[in-house]
């Protein structure tokens, strides 16, 4: 074990940090030398997830896996959102955002498992530069510069996501096809995701004494093939209210003009914005969430919450909802699978009825 200076020092403990004291050392005075809670790493892992938001909450089911297969592994995590991870819980022990200072010193380190779960260049580029004894998911094509797959293992998500006619055929959950990339069978894992609810949010302006729906009325500038109408909304909201259910708009700045009208049109609660924490403790608050395909959909599934989810130009079966709520869709067909625009000029999510949407509450929510 080493010394310095005839001090015991941990560099393999996962709590030990290098360059302040680690957290057992600040909170109980204990240093290295017949530290109780030493913890020494048997495995370095290393997963690159970088974005987006939604995809990097939906990849934490694997979190449960690796501490079940590795209980005393090491886990960084490379992304772009370092607040959407779970802090504690001895989940992962190092959250790096991705920029010039977390690459240099990565490149300095050796890992066992390296699973690089992007097609990003940069991320595929980094799985090459980065040292570790296993790697998966995607690399860098070495002569074309293209995201390329390690093994056989990532053939099958990497060919959904680059031939639109094999994505529409694919009948596996986005989560399950993540950990098959990674070598494991998914096994309904749950998401690994902090509720907030330690924050001491104050949510008396909230509904009481009925079950509260949250309605995520937006989805991003990018697909906005999804969009509902204000008058499905309020028709929805009607519904709900007249049935002893609690309407409560949901949205980010993007959506406070539209949730503002909403309220003006029907005295639905409406609180406003907040930060992402308080959005998400503001949705734990809720007893189910109606949202279209979006950053609050993965949100509301990793809280377990009883999910409507509102799905037109994406694959169905990509969404697993782990027994909890419903997937309503237009009848009419959709024919813009993955596009931002609508081929026929008005979207299919017009043919979505506030009726059939109500009624996939009724069934989720009692």
């Amino acid at each position: 074990m080493p010394h310095l200076n005839g001090v015991t020092v941990h560099p393999d403990c996962r709590h030990f940090r290098g360059d302040i004291p680690c957290r057992p050392n600040k909170e109980h005075g204990y240093q290295c030398t017949g530290c109780p809670v030493y913890a020494p790493t048997q495995q370095r892992i290393l997963i690159i997830k970088l974005g987006a938001i939604g995809d990097v909450i939906r990849t934490t089911p694997l979190l449960r896996r690796l501490r079940q297969e590795y209980p005393n592994a090491r886990i960084t995590w490379l992304t772009l959102t370092p607040a959407i991870l779970p802090q504690g819980g001895g989940w992962i022990d190092e959250v790096l955002k991705l920029e010039f200072t977390s690459v240099l010193h990565l490149q300095q380190r050796e890992f066992d498992i390296l699973f690089n779960l992007d097609k990003d260049k940069e991320a595929c580029a980094l799985l090459g530069s980065i040292r570790a004894k296993q790697k998966f998911g995607y690399q860098l094509h070495p002569e074309y510069g293209v995201a390329w797959p390690v093994d056989e293992l990532a053939n099958h998500k990497y060919l959904t996501g680059v031939f639109d006619e094999l994505s529409q055929r694919n009948q596996k959950p986005y989560v399950q096809e993540i950990f098959e990339l990674c070598g494991y069978e998914f096994r309904h894992e749950e998401y690994v995701f902090d509720t907030h609810e330690d924050k001491g949010y104050d949510w008396s302006q909230l509904p009481q004494g009925r079950p509260r729906i949250g309605l995520n009325t937006g989805c991003g500038d990018r697909w906005t093939t999804r969009l509902w109408s204000d008058e499905k909304w309020i028709t929805l909201i009607h519904q709900l209210q007249q049935t002893g259910y609690a309407p409560v708009l949901l949205g980010g700045e993007a959506e406070d003009e539209r949730n503002r009208r909403l309220h003006a049109a029907t005295s639905a609660a409406y609180l406003g914005t907040f930060s992402l924490p308080q959005f998400i403790n503001l949705m734990h608050q809720m007893d189910g969430i109606v949202t279209q395909v979006t950053m609050a959909m993965h949100i509301s599934i990793a809280l377990r919450k009883h999910t409507i989810l509102m799905n037109n130009i994406f694959n169905p079966y990509e969404f697993d909802l782990y027994g909890r709520g419903q997937l309503v869709q237009p009848d009419k067909q959709c024919v813009c699978f993955y596009r931002g625009s609508c081929k026929q000029g008005t979207s299919c999510m017009e043919d979505l009825s506030a009726e059939k949407v109500f009624e996939a509450v009724r069934v989720s929510v009692q």
